[in-house]
């Protein structure tokens, strides 16, 4: 939608899950962009799975992934092939509610702020160099698909900025920390 949108300069290539049933794959299906399905459970190993997701990737020409609902951790196969290129969009305020299900954790919590991070990737989850977050409050009248929701409209703002400030050129990683992030 963004590069639809003219709110990110980019093309997406190639929009790939594990999941055939997964809904970005209509979206992008919508949008003529092409599609893949690579189901993991056909692989031995994570390592094996991302070897063949590089090279899926490669045959697209892809050179940035932006990871969005990729419920799965990935290898140094993967991030050696994208160094630096990997980023992911989380609906929590990491390093709080990390992995799945961040809005029931947020509730479970009583968390009266949850929000979104957008972040490189690394090999653990939810753990990478933040780039940008985005708070939003938890009112009382909330449900977790209420909460989703207004995470989302943050999310479908903030990832797009994060992204074209990464294909620019204006984001780099010194130790754990991102230079030329959001505020």
């Amino acid at each position: 939608m963004a590069v639809r949108d003219k709110r990110l300069d980019a093309r997406v290539r190639v929009v790939v899950s594990n999941r055939p049933a997964a809904a970005g794959l209509e979206l992008a299906r919508q949008a003529d962009v092409p599609t893949a399905v690579l189901a993991h459970g056909t692989y031995a190993d994570r390592a094996s799975y991302d070897t063949a997701l590089v090279a899926l990737l490669q045959e697209h020409h892809v050179d940035t992934v932006a990871l969005a609902g990729f419920d799965r951790l990935v290898t140094e196969v993967f991030l050696r092939a994208f160094a630096g290129r990997v980023i992911n969009i989380h609906p929590a305020l990491l390093p709080a509610f990390p992995g799945l299900h961040a809005q029931r954790q947020a509730f479970v919590h009583g968390a009266r702020i949850a929000g979104v991070t957008v972040h490189f990737v690394d090999e653990q989850m939810d753990h990478g160099p933040i780039i940008a977050q985005a708070a939003v409050p938890v009112l009382d009248d909330d449900t977790e698909e209420t909460l989703t929701q207004r995470l989302l409209a943050e999310e479908h703002r903030l990832y797009p900025l994060a992204l074209q400030r990464l294909a620019r050129g204006e984001l780099r990683i010194e130790g754990r920390r991102v230079i030329g992030g959001l505020p």
